[in-house]
């Protein structure tokens, strides 16, 4: 596997766990506290966690417009942010098929607020 970041350590064994975990929501956390000297790994963790605190801030925008619709446009509401959350699952698949192919998919201001860290 190809590093993709020029200058970094030699990729870890388990380098190819750790990019899929940070997409999994969550336990992106496991990657970011475990795999501390690889850049790569570092890299794909953080934006795994800065991509679930805008998918957390965007499911309460949309439970907060179910409230105040109502019952008939929030079911409207409902049916687009099924499509909304099938659209965010197959996001974190691009991302994994990326990471682990030594690419990195860069979503815009996600990877932007990512890069400050």
């Amino acid at each position: 596997m190809a590093d993709a970041t020029p200058g970094s350590a030699a990729p870890s064994s388990n380098r190819t766990v750790m990019i899929v975990l940070s997409y999994l929501w969550l336990l992106a956390l496991i990657p970011l506290l475990v795999e501390k000297e690889d850049k790569e790994v570092q890299w794909h963790a953080k934006h795994g966690l800065v991509l679930l605190l805008a998918e957390i801030i965007l499911w309460v925008l949309i439970t907060m417009i179910n409230i105040v619709t109502g019952f008939f446009i929030g079911c409207l509401v409902g049916v687009l942010s099924l499509g909304l959350w099938v659209a965010i699952v197959i996001l974190h698949i691009l991302c994994i098929v990326k990471g682990v192919n030594g690419q990195r998919l860069t979503i815009p201001y996600v990877s932007q607020y990512a890069d400050k860290f």
